[in-house]
């Protein structure tokens, strides 16, 4: 079949102007359509239109998991594409992209972080149970006939989790425009007098939604023990701020362009509990920031520690998150292992997702 009438359906639900799985949809969707193919969208009616250039766009009304779900069979029988690529969980689909990794999983990490009771309450709810049967339905009842993942980490836990075929699923590391970052000293000093930082303040960027997970807490907390270099926290990303407050911490709100406050940064922190690969981590990366994250992120299989950046064992070690923070906050380590850092990125231009991944996708439709 010729590229003109194939067509690549994806399902996502849900939009977020800051949203990691959304700002790699897109970049998927563009090298989808510059390679000939169509890329037909499912998803709810917060996605802007505008946002979609690559293809047919087809609403989903209901917004819920399960409503998303079901709505989703129900078009997708008088839809036009040739295979379906789901970034969400589902019922079923031909290719399962688990970017935001194993519920379970996170479930199961949680509860060392949280108080006793609060998975009692869990248990009790309904959007968890049912993203639980969605999951279930995708791996333990092989309704995905091929599942991508972005880590290691993420494999070993559909593999231990739910018996899924190791042979069934395919590792691409997340992607993005390397042309679009990169270091500029210029634009540094520019981006840093917008924001009022001083010529010698430290400024260490966490970035994302779902502040509890990727450990806002213990981020502000390693901020307020740093003592030799008293450094700034800036926060971009969608969340109250209320829980979070500190003297040295600045509260942004979601940033649809995070490139002018990475270029204003010295450090990049993510002291997350549970991430599948941070696309913000490869950003800074990017950047040629030192990132500073725990091992519960898979983006830390492709760093070097203390090379890259450091990779911190448990998210709630406020000391060494506060150590990492306060070695990295030497200007001269960070000169020195620029080059180092900006290589290690320089390995995951988003051109490399997309060829690996329409890979994946096309030699799927042609077994089915």
């Amino acid at each position: 079949m010729s590229k003109e009438k194939f067509t690549i359906g994806f399902a996502r639900r849900g939009y977020s102007t800051s949203g990691g799985a959304e700002a790699y949809l897109k970049r998927l969707g563009r090298g989808v359509a510059e390679r000939g193919y169509s890329a037909q969208l499912f998803t709810t009616d917060d996605w802007p239109d505008q946002e979609w250039k690559f293809g047919e766009l087809t609403r989903i009304r209901s917004k819920s998991p399960a409503g998303f779900a079901a709505e989703l069979e129900r078009v997708r029988a008088d839809a036009s594409c040739n295979v379906l690529v789901s970034l969400e969980r589902v019922l079923r689909c031909d290719v399962y992209r688990a970017g935001d990794g194993v519920h379970q999983a996170w479930l199961n990490r949680r509860e060392k972080f949280e108080a006793s009771w609060r998975p009692l309450v869990r248990n009790f709810s309904r959007k968890h149970r049912d993203i639980l049967r969605l999951e279930k339905s995708l791996l333990d009842d092989r309704g995905a006939d091929r599942v991508i993942v972005n880590s290691q980490m993420i494999k070993n836990e559909i593999i231990d989790l739910y018996n899924y075929r190791r042979d069934k699923i395919d590792i691409i590391p997340n992607g993005i425009p390397l042309n679009q970052f990169g270091f500029d000293p210029v634009r540094r000093e520019k981006s840093r007098a917008e924001l009022g930082l001083e010529a010698d303040e430290i400024a260490v960027v966490f970035a994302g939604s779902s502040w509890e997970r990727k450990g806002l807490r213990y981020a502000v907390a390693a901020i307020e023990r740093c003592e030799s270099a008293k450094p700034r926290l800036l926060v971009a990303g969608k969340g109250e701020p209320g829980g979070y407050r500190s003297d040295r911490a600045r509260f942004l709100g979601e940033l649809p362009d995070i490139r002018q406050l990475l270029a204003a940064a010295d450090i990049f922190l993510l002291p997350t509990i549970y991430d599948p690969f941070s696309n913000a981590c490869l950003e800074a990366l990017a950047c040629g920031l030192p990132v500073i994250t725990t091992r519960a992120n898979g983006f830390s299989e492709i760093m070097e520690d203390r090379i890259h950046g450091s990779i911190v064992e448990q998210a709630d070690d406020v000391s060494d998150l506060c150590s990492a923070i306060e070695a990295w906050s030497d200007p001269t380590r960070r000169s020195a292992a620029r080059a180092s850092i900006l290589k290690r990125a320089s390995q995951f231009d988003i051109s490399k997702n997309v060829e690996k991944t329409l890979a994946v996708v096309l030699r799927t439709a042609e077994s089915n």
